[in-house]
């Protein structure tokens, strides 16, 4: 006859049982994620600032500028490079990214059968603010690295609120009130967690970060401008050489090197997108010289202007002859 005492669960139970429940809420997730994008390769946006997206096959080297966002994968795995520096994340891991940033993304894993598939959340700086100011006194330590690109261990409570914002696709009355409710517990989860501090970029409130985040915003504005590093340090309240160190301690690139990209991503963005020749282009984003323009356009991109303008187009063209199918 039972006595009515439960033997306690040993820590080995204990962390059995978190496996366990961060794996079924990956093979939850990627199950959403596939039935919201109709298991088709692509992006979607199934609620603002929610995004989804399927990949089949294995992608190198995509170039985009990112946004403050926080990234899970489902399955697969993913690679990025932030300047010199290179962040692998997976199903056990998440990517925060605290800045706006030029980054370059490859995704690693992905197949047929088994394809990538994750889902990334916009930070709003409103929200990271808020819910910073309401857990104060629980904020975590400040640490000295100050990247604004990180990878972290994912955990079974944060990948959990994900997994609750994620169902709400399927649930569109209930999503304009619980959506923002669920995405402040991620944040909270985030802040809490070890890359917490990041969070302090977006809402700008402690160290060099706000001055750094000013001359970003600087620099993306006035990116087809020469750059005057003397003036953006005078602005922001820096000498010129302690601007460089904390301009490339955050974003891993120094400013001319930052600028560079954006150019440059911007140019390839008008040759796709309006059709402007290589020479126009260049010229728009700043180059007064041509050759110049295409040798740092091949040093980035791999190709010059226009032979990677078309190789792009037919990638596009084959992937949605493949999706027509």
């Amino acid at each position: 006859m039972s006595n009515g005492n439960q033997t306690p669960a040993t820590p080995l139970q204990h962390a059995g049982g978190k496996t366990r429940q961060l794996q079924g809420h990956q093979r939850e997730l990627a199950e959403l994620i596939e039935n919201a994008i109709h298991h088709q390769d692509g992006k979607i946006e199934p609620i603002k600032g929610l995004h989804f997206n399927r990949l089949s096959s294995p992608v190198n080297a995509a170039h985009a500028v990112s946004v403050p966002c926080f990234c899970v994968i489902a399955q697969g795995s993913k690679e990025i490079f932030l300047g010199d520096k290179r962040f692998l994340y997976d199903p056990s891991h998440y990517l925060l990214i605290s800045a706006k940033l030029p980054t370059v993304g490859c995704v690693l894993e992905a197949s047929e059968e088994r394809p990538y598939l994750s889902l990334r959340l916009e930070l709003e700086p409103a929200v990271v603010s808020s819910v910073m100011m309401e857990a104060a006194r629980a904020a975590p330590q400040s640490r000295a690295d100050v990247k604004a690109v990180n990878v972290s261990g994912l955990d079974a409570d944060l990948l959990d609120a994900v997994v609750r914002l994620a169902r709400l696709v399927n649930a569109p009355a209930e999503a304009p009130f619980l959506a923002p409710l669920i995405t402040r517990e991620i944040v909270y989860r985030l802040w809490m967690g070890e890359l917490g501090d990041r969070l302090r970029y977006i809402a700008a409130s402690s160290g060099y970060t706000p001055f750094i985040i000013q001359a970003i915003k600087r620099l993306h504005q006035d990116f087809d401008q020469p750059l005057r590093i003397g003036t953006i340090a005078h602005e922001v309240g820096m000498s010129v050489s302690g601007f460089h160190h904390q301009f490339k301690a955050v974003t891993a690139m120094s400013p001319l090197q930052f600028q560079k990209r954006l150019r440059l991503q911007e140019a390839r963005r008008l040759m796709l997108g309006e059709g402007l020749d290589a020479a126009s282009a260049g010229y728009r984003v700043g180059y007064q010289d041509a050759s110049h323009f295409n040798r740092e356009y091949k040093d980035l991109f791999g190709l010059p202007p226009m032979r990677d303008v078309e190789r792009l187009r037919e990638t596009a063209q084959v992937n949605r002859v493949l999706r027509a199918e």
